[in-house]
């Protein structure tokens, strides 16, 4: 048995190319060649570009780049050629031949490190000249000992390039130095592209600053280091493990090290900050924790500084305590009411992250009752003429949690971002300090009709939809739209203002005294209308009616559940009644429409009766069947 693993054919060596300075030629113009070059961009390489018909035949992307100087395009049917070719070859061997011997020409008088051929992909313009012309070049390169990638055609690649991905600082949006590839040795590019989404989604987001903290760390230590005299073999780099032991400093204890032991063990320290801090923590390094770590500098009678109390030091002498850290704020959306409707994210903010939990006072019982008991829950208090008021409480109230480094969860409605504020809170938390964390929500606006059976689009009745509130700010009106056959209205925040939207839809006046407003065509008053309120939860009850009939049968239901929103079109009725009577209604809605105005009319309230089985309003009660299983 051999004493060392035997080595396995067939992987690839990776390397990091330091690019400063060297050049980089990509021979195409496509949009390949323009990932190709910025790439080599930010390694800062030299990059030049040769194409036929040089400025005129690259992409906008490399045209842009070679006009701000960033790169140079060359156009090779410009290159000298050395030598004329016998004109009896056949224009396409002369032309690859005469490409060839200019590129040789060019290599030979210019300092080139790396080729791309970009042009070969199969689904180019001109990519089966190209082909023949790439194997040409690739003997041309390796003459000159230039290694060489061709796309397309691995048998001819020195190198490949890898899926890659470079992390940015999510703070400041600047480029980090972390740098992840993965390369499937020609065997599933497309997968590593997926691969690579994997591996980037599970890494933490502040991967990359905790990467920028720690080059920082080390460059501090490196320069203590250079200072007193340490042999670079005493570096960081030259740890083989982290554990190796240092002595325990005890407060009160003086403990003799010179100045280069005191260097040995600093540079071991950044070894552990690097192997066991999380991530997280190196990301929020100060530069001021750094020279903690550091002990800040060497005493000047060889003595270094104690770090903690005894009871804190770790066994390799090191504080490792997680200091005070910043809170967060988390703005969530609960969905439409039923618990099983929450996603994952927002379920697991609730019961396994929060701190504390600032709720709407729609968010449903069921949501709230998911949230552990030692969480604390505040309900906001947004009473009639108090809206204003209460968003202000609840905003002050998450940032003064999270200043003392709590986990905040806003809990709100639905999606957090359709009606709910939320734009509001982000400006007010990042001028506080804080960007929060937004997790979507299944909007009502969708899953509320969904739940009552009514379809927002469904094929020959609604070809769009359009979702509008019915109180503008201050509980000022709002310009709802105007009527289109095929487009389905979700009207949220409009239940209480019902007569006024109805007006405001009906009238011929677009501009209503005392009602509402509109832009555009008036509505017939018999489309039909539902009011679905407590969407997704056992009492969910849905009214459905006409637009002329629609405030009398409200009145006529009793009392309201909030929270309610409005559908108005024709989707309303594509699925016919609660029983599935009257499914047949929809048929014909958007083909009819060549009828002229009274035959439309008579032909759609006679559909609109149809569905409601003559009555002027109906009223489904409840969920359907099997909601009561999850």
């Amino acid at each position: 048995m051999d004493p060392f693993p035997p080595p396995m054919g067939g992987a690839s060596l990776i390397l990091s190319f330091r690019m400063p300075t060297k050049s980089v030629l990509i021979v195409g113009g496509d949009a390949l060649a323009a990932s190709r070059a910025y790439a080599s961009l930010e390694a800062d390489a030299v990059v030049k570009v040769m194409v036929s018909g040089g400025l005129g035949a690259v992409c906008d992307e490399l045209r842009w780049r070679a006009e701000h100087g960033q790169l140079d395009v060359l156009d090779w049917d410009s290159l000298p050629v050395p030598e004329p070719h016998p004109n009896s070859q056949a224009a396409n061997t002369l032309k690859i031949n005469r490409d060839v011997v200019a590129l040789d020409h060019y290599l030979a008088n210019t300092h080139v490190s790396l080729v791309s051929v970009t042009d070969t992909i199969s689904t180019s313009p001109g990519a089966s000249t190209a082909r023949l012309r790439a194997t040409h070049l690739a003997r041309v390169c390796r003459t000159h000992r230039i290694p060489i990638n061709v796309a397309d055609m691995p048998d001819l690649c020195d190198f490949s390039f890898a899926a890659t991905h470079r992390f940015v600082d999510p703070g400041s949006s600047s480029k980090s130095p972390l740098q992840i590839g993965v390369t499937t040795n020609g065997e599933g590019c497309r997968l590593a592209g997926r691969i690579r989404r994997d591996i980037v989604a599970a890494l933490p987001k502040e991967v990359g600053t905790a990467v920028t903290n720690v080059g920082q760390l080390r460059r501090m230590a490196k320069k203590i280091a250079k200072e007193n005299d340490v042999p670079s073999e005493e570096g960081e780099d030259s740890t083989a493990t982290p554990n190796r032991p240092v002595p325990i400093r005890v407060p009160g204890i003086a403990l003799e090290e010179s100045a280069v032991e005191a260097v040995k063990r600093q540079m071991r320290w950044v070894v552990q900050v690097s192997e066991y801090w999380p991530i997280s923590r190196l990301a929020m390094m100060s530069e001021r924790e750094m020279r903690e770590v550091l002990e800040g500098q060497v005493a000047h009678d060889g003595m270094t500084p104690t770090l903690s109390t005894i009871e804190k030091r770790s066994q390799h002498g090191l504080d490792l305590t997680r200091p005070l850290t910043k809170g967060r704020i988390i703005l969530a959306g609960s969905g439409p009411g039923h618990p099983s409707l929450l996603t994952l994210a927002t379920h697991k903010a609730l019961t396994k992250h929060a701190d504390i939990v600032l709720s709407d006072k729609l968010v449903p019982a069921p949501v709230l009752e998911l949230i552990p008991p030692h969480i604390e829950v505040r309900i906001a208090r947004k009473f009639p003429g108090n809206a204003d008021g209460a968003q202000i409480e609840m905003m002050e109230a998450a940032v003064e949690a999270a200043s003392r480094g709590l986990t905040v969860v806003r809990l709100k409605q639905g999606d957090p971002i359709v009606y709910a504020r939320a734009g509001e809170e982000l400006a007010y938390f990042r001028t506080h300090g804080f960007t929060p964390l937004v997790l979507p929500g299944l909007s009502s606006a969708l899953a509320a009709p969904a739940c009552a059976g009514i379809p927002v689009t469904h094929r020959g009745v609604a070809e769009s939809f359009i979702v509008c509130t019915g109180v503008g700010r201050h509980g000022k009106s709002v310009a709802l739209p105007g009527y289109d056959r095929a487009r389905t209205v979700l009207v949220l925040m409009g239940v209480a203002r019902l007569g006024s939207v109805v007006r405001a839809l009906v009238s011929a006046d677009p501009d209503i005294e005392g009602g509402g407003r509109r832009d555009g065509t008036a509505y017939p008053a018999y489309l039909p209308i539902a009011i679905v309120e407590r969407g997704s939860m056992p009492d969910q009850r849905v009214l459905v009616s006409t637009l002329e009939n629609v405030e009398g049968a409200l009145a006529g239901v009793g009392e309201q559940r909030p929270p309610g929103m409005i559908v108005i079109g024709w989707a309303v009725l594509a699925f016919g009644r609660r029983e599935g009577e009257g499914g047949d209604a929809w048929e014909g809605v958007l083909e009819d429409v060549e009828e002229c105005v009274e035959a439309l009319e008579r032909r759609d309230r006679e559909r609109v009766a149809r569905w409601l089985g003559g009555r002027k309003w109906d009223v489904w009660e409840g969920l359907g069947a099997g909601w009561e299983d999850l």
